[in-house]
């Protein structure tokens, strides 16, 4: 080895061969000459034990192969385990006694051998399970690693865990619910086990000692080292470890080896996570909490919701579990902290006499926290808002357990607010609980629920005085925001409402588009109805006070915080650039119950600016929910009052607004109203939201793709960073209007509400013109169809179709598709001519131009599937199909006689497809990147390649050329 040292240069090449011929050389034939115990006597020598400790790795990754001897690969493999073993001996012996004689080079190593170990375990345990003492050996030393101080250690250890823990509920054989008793203490001093032993695996070595010392350690590293935790006698994980998987990634490993040793050993796992409950939890009547407690509670409540759901909700049949287990189970979590109780739905369907003392606790719990503004951290509010929405999670899981507690709930709740204990926001909580309970009782309950929690509610809302005074134009909501404590009120009002939208009438089964007709049975009557007259006339005025706030000459007149106030939140902000960093003192959104009133040392427009963000969103969700319940709103409701509402100032509405205002009420309202009302309703909505859409994306897209930016109109606010912060920002902002655009577009096209459209093979291939039927003939059946005979909605609707294959969004492309299919249907069904000529010539050629983007090679399929529609179908009618094809750069008059040829010899749609796209292909000179062999590609959708020069933008509009299609029907 002197010799090896000095010639270091040469030792490493001959391993790095070696290491070579690990890959694919026998492992017998490894052992045979001498490589591995060559290998393994360099792991001792610090300038060859990395390439050495490689050897290993890539060997220990190998299975025992089917056609060598088993002994002798075996053997061949118990070596490895032994020289593995022996040097990590040697690191842990040194880390236990001098931890600070060991420097990073040493821990890299310690971690490859402990990497190459587990890899090893993984699949070769079988080699040493005969062998009952090495392979109790091996376990102890893969315990201790994951008991190591040094995370990259445990996170090695924890993936072997994770394997060898799993195997015994594969094969069901040795974990069983009935008992917590282990053989393995005994069978560690014995030197063989039987063939038979050997099939139930490792499981017969795991201890209820090591099961206790997974936990314990797993339920302390389910923090993060975010600055608020002490590292105490552990290293944390931490944003700077480099090779990991993030941290979410990371805890949900640790909670699947929580849940899986909670299947195996439930006493064990309930017992461990009471005990860690108990010692980060301490005096539940401390009012005051640290930083570092409330991330120990964080990570032990994930613990306990870990172990309760395997045990109750699990693999395991805990109704056929053993009587002594069940009482043990039951003692353990009766005397559980209240704090944690929200996990406990399960076991309260199970045990119902157990719910009194559960909810007790959690007012106890309530009443012990102080109601505090002056908090900076907020952590005793967000502790009491924790407990209330315990009671929503309780009542969800425990079913009907909580119906004979519901009086003593309310009463109180009624003895706290009048005592002024109980915030708005919580009490918002617990009566959101109450809905989901009565939820489970049945529809007359819930009326008469709704019907006691909504009543004060209706009484303030519906007075005269502060409509007058604060909704009649902007200005008097400008007043509103000197009023913060009533401002707020309105706020939980409108939440409210929202919640109780949400949690009453029967739970739907899907929320794919419905039909046009009337959803609910006969007879149904769905327990918000008989609210929504007094609800939504306020909210309406409220609404379009706040759209106004944008609009001139309010604009301009207002106050310099109510102008700053109206930019993103920097909530906003993180979630467009994909940050998902801690929010700091004033930036945290009303959707989390906090805000009650204006927080001291909070400013006055961050105040403003949350209020505004969060009565928009729930205000928008009020109507979109209120649309699901179909002929009761929009036959009670004014269509005229909405629409003033909603569309006065949408041309001045920023995009994030827009899209918001598109996802939860535009498109709700599409799938929901019934199709005689479609006049009423969508014409006069639909039609300013595609005009300004139309223009907007067009006016961003084109700055986007020529300039290199998107140029939107939404406020970004203060943002420090880079200037490409608040490109990416843009960018975000217009493709996600974009793509809820085309959802609109999708929703309009679905098949629920357009099942009088014909499929195509029932129109056939050669239809006749004295068969088709005039538009109107479909406006009853066909949404798609009632909204072409309203040029004005149709038109802008039409640019945007075929515009946004222009546009880089696979995404957007992807939802424009079933609604240009459903154009397709309708030109070949209809008589309509300019319909016709649009299809046959600006979608067509449109589509084709889609084919040209890389992005769009995921539909592809799709792409050329319509295609193959217009050609085959129109193209007898109308002569721009072939037009279109014949105006492509290398496509020669016979190519297209010879593509006729093919089509007419087969009337397979797969086939003519084929056909389709090698015609495509040919006549662009394969320039059609979607169609190329993309097979293993990733594609990035939302990125553009920018050309910061004017010329990158290439292709001509449909409309440059002729007055086929877009021109002719604008002109009708």
């Amino acid at each position: 080895m002197v010799l090896a040292k000095q010639h270091a240069g040469t030792v490493t090449a001959v391993l790095n061969a070696v290491n070579a011929y690990a890959e694919w050389a026998p492992v017998t034939d490894l052992a045979k000459y001498g490589l591995i115990h060559g290998c393994g006597s360099l792991l001792s020598y610090s300038d060859f034990r990395l390439h050495a400790c490689e050897f290993f790795k890539v060997i220990c990754q190998r299975k025992r192969p089917v056609d060598v001897a088993v002994a002798e690969y075996d053997a061949a493999m118990c070596n490895i385990f032994q020289v593995l073993m022996n040097i990590s001996q040697q690191f842990l012996t040194r880390s236990g006694m001098q931890p600070s004689s060991i420097d990073e080079s040493e821990y890299e190593f310690a971690t490859c051998v402990c990497e190459t170990m587990v890899s090893l375990g993984s699949s070769n345990m079988q080699c040493i399970l005969p062998d009952g003492t090495r392979t109790f050996q091996f376990l102890q030393q893969m315990l201790e690693y994951y008991q190591h101080y040094k995370i990259a250690l445990h996170f090695q250890s924890l993936l072997f865990w994770l394997v060898v823990l799993r195997e015994p509920s594969k094969a069901k054989s040795v974990a069983r619910v009935s008992g917590d008793n282990s053989a393995a203490g005994n069978s560690a001093s014995t030197g063989d086990l039987s063939a038979e032993k050997e099939k139930k695996g490792v499981s017969v070595f795991v201890t209820d000692e090591i099961y206790s010392t997974i936990l314990d350690v797993s339920f302390k590293r389910m923090l993060k080292n975010s600055g608020n935790v002490s590292s105490g006698l552990l290293e944390l994980w931490s944003e700077e470890l480099e090779g990991k998987s993030d941290f979410c990634n990371y805890r949900t490993k640790l909670l699947d080896l929580i849940k899986v040793i909670a299947s195996q050993r439930p006493v064990i796992a309930a017992a461990s996570i009471v005990q860690r409950i108990n010692v980060v939890f301490g005096d539940a009547n401390q009012a005051t909490k640290s930083p570092q407690d409330l991330d120990a509670m964080e990570g032990a409540q994930l613990g306990l919701e870990a172990v309760v759901s395997a045990i109750f909700d699990g693999s395991v049949d805990y109704g056929k579990a053993d009587w002594e287990m069940k009482s043990q189970l039951h003692k353990i979590f009766e005397v559980i902290h209240g704090r944690y109780l929200d996990a406990l739905g399960p076991f309260l369907r199970h045990y119902p006499d157990a719910v009194a003392s559960v909810v007790n606790k959690l007012f106890e719990l309530l009443t012990s926290l102080p109601i505090t503004f002056q908090d900076p951290s907020n952590n005793s509010r967000l502790a009491r808002l924790q407990i209330c929405s315990s009671f929503i999670r309780i009542s969800r899981a425990a079913d009907k357990a909580l119906l004979p507690h519901m009086k003593n709930i309310a009463d109180t709740m009624a003895y706290l607010q009048g005592e002024g204990r109980l915030l708005r926001g919580e009490h918002n909580h617990l009566c959101e609980a109450f809905l989901v309970m009565a939820s489970s009782a049945g529809i007359q309950q819930q009326q008469e629920v709704l019907a006691w929690l909504l009543e004060p509610l209706n009484k303030i809302w519906t007075q005269v005085e502060w409509q007058t005074a604060y909704l009649s134009d902007p200005t008097g909501l400008t007043n509103m925001f000197a009023d913060s404590q009533f401002m707020w009120s309105i706020y939980h009002t409108v939440t409210f409402f929202e919640k109780a939208l949400k949690r009453s009438g029967t739970k739907k089964s899907s929320a794919t588009p419905q039909a046009p007709t009337t959803t609910a049975a006969p007879g149904y009557l769905h327990p918000m109805s008989s609210h929504l007259a007094w609800i939504l006339p306020p909210l309406l005025r409220l609404l379009r006070c706040i759209h106004a706030l944008w609009a001139e000459p309010f604009a301009q007149s207002q106050t310099a915080e109510i102008k700053a106030a109206k930019s993103m939140t920097v909530a906003e902000q993180a979630s467009l650039l994909g940050e998902t960093g801690k929010l700091t003192k004033g930036q945290v959104a009303p959707a989390d119950g906090l805000l009650d009133v204006q927080r001291d040392g909070e400013s006055k427009e961050n105040n403003i600016k949350n209020w505004l963000r969060g009565i928009r969103d729930s205000g928008y969700n009020v109507l979109g929910l209120a649309a699901t319940l179909g002929e009761a709103f929009f036959r009670c409701a004014e269509a005229s009052s909405v629409t003033l509402a909603l569309m006065e100032n949408v041309q001045v509405m920023e995009f994030r607004h827009l899209r918001q205002l598109i996802h939860l009420v535009i498109i709700p309202f599409v799938k929901y109203c019934p199709a005689d009302l479609w006049q009423v309703w969508l014409v006069n909505l639909l039609q300013p939201v595609f005009v300004h859409c139309q223009q907007a994306l067009h006016y961003s897209w084109s700055s986007l793709l020529h300039e290199g930016r998107a140029k939107v109109p939404d406020s970004i606010g203060n943002l420090s960073g880079s200037e490409l912060k608040v490109e990416v920002m843009e960018e975000k902002l217009l493709r996600d209007l974009t793509r809820e655009v085309c959802s609109v577009l999708w929703a309009l096209a679905s098949p629920a509400l357009n099942s009088g459209l014909p499929s195509l093979e029932q129109l056939g291939a050669s239809n006749r013109m004295d068969s088709l039927k005039n538009l109107e003939s479909f406006a009853s059946s066909s949404l798609t169809g009632f909204l072409m005979l309203h040029v004005g909605t149709a038109l802008p609707a039409l640019r945007i179709s075929v515009e946004v294959f222009s546009w880089t969004d696979s995404d957007a492309v992807t939802k424009v598709i079933p609604f240009c299919g459903a154009l397709i249907h309708l030109a070949v069904a209809s008589n309509q001519a300019e319909l016709r000529q649009f299809v046959a010539k600006d979608l067509f050629s449109s589509i084709i131009q889609g084919l040209s983007a890389e992005s769009n090679s995921v539909m592809s399929a799709e792409l050329v599937g319509l295609c193959r529609e217009i050609y085959v179908y129109l193209s007898d009618r109308d002569p721009a199909p072939r037009q279109v094809l014949l105006s492509l750069p290398h496509i020669k008059q016979e190519d297209l006689l010879a593509f006729d040829d093919s089509l007419s010899k087969t009337a397979s749609p797969k086939e003519q497809k084929q056909h389709m796209r090698s015609l495509l292909l040919l006549a662009t000179g394969n320039k059609l990147r979607a169609l190329a062999a993309q097979k293993t590609t990733n594609v990035i959708t939302n990125v553009t390649t920018r050309n910061r020069s004017s010329t990158a933008y290439h292709g001509s509009s449909a409309e440059e050329d002729g007055q086929i299609g877009l021109a002719t029907l604008s002109s009708t």
